[in-house]
């Protein structure tokens, strides 16, 4: 890969991130998402730079079924230093039960609570970023959470939104209740459930945010695709490290260049179209590997695709060719077919990756709006937001 650098800028001054007993030497977190943060993933990502790198998240309720797919979730490599799973549920005691699940039985170092997740689905049942609005059930869930997590000296952490939309912003609250109940840090994501993914994040609520708990960790999220993005939110906001989501999709590299700026070095990566095609390859065998079926693994792998080649030079034709692959031998022949030779597009392949959405009225459950607390008949719905849907 060819590596390139750009104007140095002055060394961060940024202490490493502490998280109870875990030092994360380069204070970058892998945000978990939905079928991408597999362990095949988190491993292209590790062997570039340092960094805290969280599972994929996993329902509580499912977890505590055992069902195949949410143990394969939580599933770490040997190698992985810090095993880091995100849970996501609405019921207190649920919650409790994964998170004493995960420390009992020794599968985890570090767990976060997902109060972030936009998707409609899981808004409309309560759950996600529309549940902080309800500081009962979110003070219940956290404090249940922390008090299993302690007992195994885990940390817990929160993943949190700015709140509803701009009329019903919950993170200040949140972030007070989650300091109070002993979380070890907080990471907001500066956008609303309405926005979705859309506009800009707004990292003025994560710098308000640092501000107003000064007695914990707190980390910022939103529009951070380059490692420049990530050294300007620390100097703007006084993070005390960053959540890294879609600026990563088709570029693991990302974390090496990350590494580099929080270490004061200019050096770059920018990887050709051979180099591309190489780091394509070998996400697919290792996803093999993860999946235990090449079948879907090369399913899962067209997802990357259009991330992996964002700028390049492939024509609409491979490109769907790409998008269809159903093996590995298919795959090798397709990648064989690119010019291998084209350099590195430049901006054409950096910025914004994945789909925004657009702003949109969050969906909620009836007079959710009414009260910061449950009523009777939102209490018996609750639990009915457990899905396995991930986002934030």
């Amino acid at each position: 890969m060819t590596v390139t650098a750009t104007p140095p800028a002055p060394k961060l001054e940024l202490p490493p991130l502490k998280l109870g007993p875990i030092t994360v030497d380069t204070p970058v977190i892998l945000a978990p998402m939905a079928g991408i943060t597999n362990s095949a993933f988190r491993r292209l990502c590790r062997e570039y730079g340092g960094g805290l790198y969280v599972a994929e998240m996993v329902t509580s309720r499912a977890l505590v079924e055992r069902t195949p797919e949410s143990l394969r979730i939580i599933s770490h490599d040997d190698d992985e230093k810090v095993r880091s799973v995100q849970l996501y549920g609405v019921d207190p005691v649920t919650v409790g039960q994964a998170v004493r699940m995960l420390v009992e039985e020794d599968r985890a170092d570090h767990i976060d609570l997902n109060f972030g997740c936009p998707v409609p689905k899981v808004t409309r049942r309560g759950g996600g970023s529309a549940l902080p609005w309800k500081t009962d059930l979110f003070t219940s869930i956290v404090q249940t959470a922390v008090k299993e997590a302690s007992k195994g000296n885990v940390p817990l952490t929160i993943k949190m939104r700015k709140g509803i939309d701009d009329d019903h912003l919950t993170y200040l609250d949140a972030g007070r209740i989650a300091r109070d109940a002993g979380v070890a840090a907080v990471a907001l994501h500066g956008r609303t459930a309405a926005q979705f993914y859309s506009g800009q994040a707004d990292w003025t609520a994560i710098a308000r945010l640092r501000e107003a708990l000064p007695d914990i960790p707190v980390l910022g999220n939103g529009d951070i695709w380059s490692a420049e993005d990530a050294v300007r939110m620390v100097r703007e906001t006084g993070v005390d490290g960053v959540v890294v989501g879609r600026g990563c999709q088709g570029r693991p590299w990302l974390f090496g260049d990350l590494m580099a700026a929080f270490e004061g070095s200019d050096v770059r990566h920018k990887p050709d179209l051979h180099k591309v095609a190489e780091s394509v390859y070998r996400h697919a065998e290792l996803m093999v590997e993860t999946f235990g079926d090449e079948g879907k693994a090369l399913r899962e792998i067209r997802k990357h695709m259009a991330w992996y080649f964002k700028g390049y030079v492939v024509g609409s034709e491979l490109r769907t060719k790409l998008a269809m692959v159903t093996s590995l031998e298919v795959l090798r022949e397709t990648l064989d077919q690119l010019d291998l030779d084209s350099p590195y597009p430049g901006v054409d392949a950096e910025g914004p990756r994945g789909r925004a959405g657009s702003p949109k009225k969050p969906a909620l459950p009836k007079d959710w709006l009414e009260s910061r607390a449950l009523n009777a008949a939102q209490s018996q719905d609750i639990s009915a937001a457990e899905l396995d849907v991930s986002g934030g």
